[in-house]
């Protein structure tokens, strides 16, 4: 038989033609962020509304070039105790504003990382007025905006979740927790997809604290999972946020 007969093409066509269809396949009903060429742009901002007489600064990453039809994924990240105050370059400091100009699987999404100020906790209302600003202003599809945060974050994550369920995706709440008093709240998160992260050996926020909201959101059929990094202390984010997977499971996932 010839070697170029259609019926038995050669080995640089059929990996040719198998790309071609792995890359027809991956675009058919793909809910992953498509990467750019290059880095999101970086701005600083306040936010131009009050909530309960506070503002809030904030880093802006937005990706280049022309927005999907449906707009672009978004993710709030909530620092923790130690990046407080009006400086904003300490937000970078740790976890995705630190990553984004150097990891792809950020590009795509717009990532917006408001500073708390010093001697407050994150404000829950004032953040869901920033989440609303920025969808209102960087062509965010709606059904994909997500939260993750560590530490003092990681409460602010959980709060969030427990108040305002129906505006997020997704969370990845990182060595955080609930006052116990709280805790029973967050059933109401019950249909949001969450992965949670901890270290085993963590003396700041101890990992019963996620283990108990974790088995109260099983206990009512959630899709959670929890991962406790054996011989790890508070210092959790770093290897999570770090991981590609994390990225791939938050951005397919829909609201």
């Amino acid at each position: 038989m010839s070697a170029t007969d259609p019926s038995n093409p050669p080995a640089t066509r059929r990996r040719a033609l198998l790309a071609a269809f792995l890359a027809l396949a991956a675009s058919c009903g793909s809910t992953r962020v498509a990467v750019p060429d290059a880095p999101p742009t970086r701005t600083e901002h306040t936010m131009s509304r009050e909530v309960d007489g506070r503002r809030l600064s904030y880093l802006l990453d937005v990706p280049t070039g022309e927005a999907p039809r449906r707009g672009r994924p978004l993710v709030l990240f909530l620092h923790g105790i130690g990046e407080r105050g009006d400086d904003l370059a300490r937000v970078a400091v740790h976890g995705p504003p630190k990553l984004a100009p150097t990891m792809p699987e950020l590009w795509g999404c717009v990532l917006v990382s408001p500073q708390c100020p010093d001697d407050t906790w994150w404000p829950t209302e004032t953040l869901v007025a920033l989440v609303e600003e920025v969808c209102d202003t960087c062509e965010v599809d709606r059904d994909r905006v997500y939260v993750t945060g560590l530490s003092m974050g990681g409460f602010g994550t959980w709060e969030l979740l427990a108040t305002h369920p129906d505006l997020f995706a997704a969370a990845a709440p990182i060595c955080g927790g609930m006052r116990e008093d709280r805790e029973s709240a967050i059933v109401a998160a019950k249909d949001v997809p969450i992965r949670v992260f901890h270290g085993a050996d963590d003396r700041l926020v101890p990992v019963e604290m996620s283990e108990r909201l974790v088995e109260r959101l099983r206990d009512a059929g959630a899709d959670v999972e929890l991962t406790v990094y054996e011989g790890v202390g508070h210092d959790a984010w770093t290897r999570t946020y770090s991981d590609p997977e994390l990225w791939t499971w938050m951005f397919a996932q829909e609201r």
